[in-house]
This record gives C-alpha cells, structure tokens and sequence, in this order.
C-alpha cells in the first residue's frame, strides 16, 4: 500500500486523472465514471453502517448484518482498483473479483430471506433511516451495473466476474434494505396501482 502524504497533487487540473501505472484518461471516461460510481455506492454502505452502529452492540443480527457491508465496501474498493489498473499493470497477487465473491452474497441474501415473508407486492424505498439508505445504494448500485456493461463493450479486459458480483449485490441490497426494516419493527410501504391523491384538506 502506498502511502498518502499529500492528498492534493495539481496534476488533475488540466480534468484528466491517473491509472494505476501512469496512463493519463479524462476524468469524464467511461472507466473513471464506472469506478466512480463504486465509490459513490460504498459511501452509502458506510452511511447505512453509521445509521446501524448505534444499535450493533444489542443485536447479533444487525452486527451479522454490518459485518456483510463491511466486506462488501472491501470487495467494492478491490473492484475499483481492478477497474483503475490496466491489465498489463496487474501484479501477482492482486485482489480480483471472483466467482466466490458473488456465491458469497447469493449466500447472504439466502441466509437474510430465512426471516422475511415472501413478497406478493412491489414495495417502496423507505422504512428505518438504515434500510432507507440501503434502498438507496441498491440504486446506485444497478447505475454502476449499466455503466460497468458499457465499459466492458469497448474494454473486455474488464471481468465478467466483475458485473456478476454488482448484479448481485444490488440484490442483497434490497434484501438487506427489507431485512434492516423487519429487524427494526419497521413495515413496508407496498405499491399501490390503484393509487388515489389525499382528499383536499378541511378549509375549516
């Protein structure tokens, strides 16, 4: 790991950025804005974290729950550095994503359903401030699969294992988001088709 001594270097201020290796790209590619938005999503998880800490100490289940989200932030930053690295500057050794990665998270979401009922209805983001944010990461988390497919058609460098394990967790973010609210005595807010405005208020 190298060390970070200086944060700010000026070397991005013509808009371009670096890559593992040195290779300068624009900072609006399709490869940054990809990683970019990996970022973006493990922010949410580790807002979502902070939203549970309080609650940990009294609940396995939700310390079950935190320990999933922080390996995923794990896995999600060993992506990005997969996705910043350009394939003739990997080194022995670094950390890619694999199958196992995505059987990990079929295993979380499986374990994770054992405590909820089955859904007969679409249901709403929302709930508990925690599986709020959840809900909201597994949106950022399906933007970062669309933009992940795009760069994969002009660089096939990019591991399939890679959209595999995002498609996946963007599924154990909805299951973790409802798992969050049934753990915190919280119901869900199912879609209603038949959806009518409130009555106008009494003008009394």
């Amino acid at each position: 790991m190298p060390k970070l001594t200086r944060i700010y270097t000026r070397t991005g201020d013509d808009g371009t950025t670096g890559l593992v290796g040195g290779a300068r790209v624009p900072k609006n590619s399709m490869r940054i804005e990809t990683y970019g938005t990996l970022d973006e999503l493990s922010s949410f998880i580790g807002l979502a974290r902070a939203h549970l800490a309080p609650a940990l100490q009294a609940d396995s289940g939700l310390q079950r729950l935190d320990a999933w989200l922080a390996w995923t932030q794990d896995v999600l930053f060993n992506l990005g550095a997969e996705l910043a690295t350009p394939v003739d500057k990997r080194w022995d050794g670094m950390p890619l994503a694999s199958e196992s990665d995505a059987k990990a998270l079929e295993r979380a979401i499986d374990e994770a359903q054992k405590d909820l009922e089955p859904l007969a209805n679409f249901i709403h983001p929302g709930g508990t401030l925690p599986g709020s944010v959840l809900h909201v990461a597994r949106t950022v988390c399906r933007r970062a699969e669309r933009l992940l497919v795009t760069l994969r058609e002009d660089t096939p460098e990019i591991s399939g294992n890679c959209v595999r394990y995002v498609n996946r967790l963007s599924d154990a973010l909805f299951v973790w988001a409802r798992w969050t609210n049934h753990r915190l005595n919280s119901g869900e807010h199912l879609w209603n088709a038949q959806t009518r405005p409130p009555q106008a208020a009494d003008a009394s």
